[in-house]
């Protein structure tokens, strides 16, 4: 079939997501259901109740794109599912059902690395053409890659403790302001003064590109312990505004020196792309549009729905691996953990599980 359709499902942590997803870079469907309430009470992402949920709602989930879509599965030209990292449970769940489609239906099984979903995305909504210098800011990852081609990628700088995501649920947290943290504090920090409350921007003016965001959590911390009953709403929004200019400055400070190391290597021109769930935060994603005009590189950052986990960028990542003849077989073993660049040296937080 000239179209040659994917299914992809990706269920690495707390969205049950499947998707049919062409060739020619049309998204048939794409159905993500959230397990928003579930994990809500406890502020964070539940593993064991993530994946009973995928085990439950995943076969439902991907009736409906395959119907959405107007395939069959003997239309299909492969099944991709992200086979990690991420939380294990949910992990084996859609890969497992991704090899048991494989199987009956005589095609490809691929299994797709949840970074390399989020790093080809740009390519699926905007064509862009290799190389580009990629910032991941997630709930669970913040790296800064040179995507050089399909398996390419050179990291250049990640985070030695927290993501930039778990950052934002736990200041969230800390502020009372609900879950998921990045959208409850871009959210108050709208009302908020960014000036009142003195906070650090971690990493700003150092060597290298890596990322660090437990001291930025912890200065928080320290605010709304010294505030204590006086922490009403207006300190609740600036402390918000605050705590998010913080990260944006750290994370435009450490996307300048990857851009710098990025031309060395590459030249000027090229684009510098931003994915990743908190790549929807509005402040980051208009502090990272002015550096790339600052340095003449063309802008790209995905519509939000497909920056957040979702089953089109897995089918996508497919068909770029499809078309390169990159299959695997059924019995490739997922895992929590995945590094994009094998040969950069792991940091405690890079490539980590999600938490």
């Amino acid at each position: 079939m000239a179209e040659r359709p994917i299914l992809g499902i990706e269920t690495s942590c707390d969205e049950t997501a499947a998707a049919v997803v062409c060739a020619d870079r049309t998204i048939r469907s794409s159905v993500v259901l959230s397990q928003l309430d579930e994990h809500r009470v406890y502020g964070g992402v539940v593993p064991e109740i993530a994946a009973r949920a995928h085990l439950e709602h995943l076969d439902t989930i991907i009736a409906r794109a395959m119907a959405e879509a107007g395939f069959d599965f003997a239309d299909l030209a492969g099944v991709a599912a992200t086979a990690g990292p991420g939380l294990i449970g949910g992990v084996l769940v859609g890969a497992t059902m991704a090899k048991a489609i494989a199987l009956v239906h005589g095609v490809p099984f691929l299994a797709i690395n949840h970074l390399e979903g989020h790093a080809l995305t740009a390519r699926l909504t905007d064509g862009v053409d290799f190389p580009y210098l990629l910032l991941l800011v997630s709930g669970g990852h913040c790296q800064l890659l040179a995507v050089e081609g399909v398996g390419r990628y050179r990291r250049l700088g990640t985070t030695i403790d927290d993501a930039a995501g778990e950052a934002f649920d736990k200041t969230a947290k800390l502020l009372d302001l609900g879950y998921p943290g990045g959208p409850a504090v871009e959210a108050a920090a709208r009302s908020g003064d960014p000036s009142r409350f003195t906070l650090p921007r971690p990493m700003v003016g150092r060597p290298g590109c890596d990322f660090s965001f437990s001291g930025l959590k912890s200065a928080v911390r320290r605010r709304v312990e010294e505030l204590g009953g006086a922490l009403d709403d207006q300190a609740r929004a600036d402390l918000a505004a605050g705590f998010q200019a913080a990260v944006a400055g750290s994370v435009v400070d450490r996307s300048h020196r990857a851009i710098e190391r990025f031309e060395d290597s590459h030249g000027p021109g090229y684009p510098f792309v931003v994915a990743g769930g908190v790549a929807a935060n509005g402040v980051l994603r208009a502090a990272l549009g002015d550096l790339a005009v600052a340095h003449g590189m063309p802008f790209i950052a995905p519509p939000l729905a497909l920056c957040t986990d979702n089953a089109a960028m897995i089918a996508w990542a497919g068909q770029e691996r499809l078309a390169l003849g990159l299959v695997d077989g059924l019995d490739f073993r997922p895992r929590p953990r995945w590094p994009l660049d094998p040969d950069a040296t792991l940091s405690a937080g890079a490539d980590a599980v999600k938490a």
